[in-house]
């Protein structure tokens, strides 16, 4: 059970989020806050705005034409327009749906985002070990880095992006569906992967998969139609909803 926290703790925020993609109303009036070295889950059906809310935290939607957005987005206690666009995707960082390594090899992969971000060190091998040790992927792979990162299992590679998101000291984590391509075995080692690194980084995963969830997550938000209904921890989510919204979607009654 997370410990009680303070406003202080939120990583992310929003106040009276409101999203349109032209004329369509994606996110209505949404106010939601993510708390410092938890992992947070956005729950619900396809369609009611979780991947439009995450990817609003390191602007992804403005990459999307006839967008527009109203209210307040604040990391850190900062507003996000105030943030330069290269700082804020370093600062929050994600990985999506299905493994994207880059078509180079492993040790490539891993400098790209010290190299883009300015980061350069002069010994990026104890950067790269550091960050591959760190989602357990080093002991596997020490002796591939100069093979093509396309050659490693589906969950390796996510493993890969995860380890090249940390390669530039994020100090959030968008996860988008990061386990749907991957089999039980596998979705299981990055359920393990996310709890243990949430020691050190603050955490938002979207998924469908309300068991995941429930595994994973300190707090939960359901969202529907553009609304968040109800945000909690996550055991009140999932065994004391106030919604009965949430309660018909927790149950299975739709969704």
């Amino acid at each position: 059970m997370p410990s009680e926290t303070k406003n202080g703790d939120f990583a992310v925020r929003t106040e009276g989020l409101n999203l349109y993609y032209g004329s369509f109303y994606a996110l209505k009036n949404v106010d939601f806050h993510v708390y410092r070295n938890s992992i947070t889950a956005l729950i619900g059906p396809s369609g009611c705005g979780k991947s439009t809310l995450l990817r609003c935290f390191n602007r992804m939607n403005d990459l999307i034409g006839d967008v527009r957005i109203e209210g307040k987005i604040i990391i850190d206690d900062t507003p996000i327009e105030e943030f330069d666009i290269i700082d804020l995707r370093r600062r929050v960082g994600m990985v999506f749906q299905r493994p994207n390594p880059f078509p180079f090899t492993v040790y490539e992969n891993m400098v790209y985002g010290l190299a883009i971000h300015g980061m350069k060190r002069k010994r990026p091998m104890e950067v790269i070990e550091r960050c591959l040790r760190a989602v357990g992927l080093w002991d596997n792979i020490e002796d591939k880095l100069k093979t093509s990162a396309l050659l490693l299992s589906d969950e390796m590679k996510q493993r890969l992006c995860i380890a090249r998101l940390l390669t530039i000291e994020p100090e959030i984590i968008l996860l988008d569906e990061p386990c749907s391509a991957l089999d039980p075995i596998a979705t299981m080692r990055i359920e393990e992967l996310m709890v243990e690194l949430k020691k050190d980084y603050t955490i938002l995963i979207v998924t469908h998969n309300m068991q995941q969830a429930a595994r994973v997550s300190d707090y939960a938000g359901f969202m529907l139609l553009g609304d968040l209904v109800e945000f909690g921890t996550t055991e009140q989510i999932f065994t004391a909803p106030k919604d009965s919204r949430t309660e018909e979607y927790i149950t299975g009654r739709f969704g």
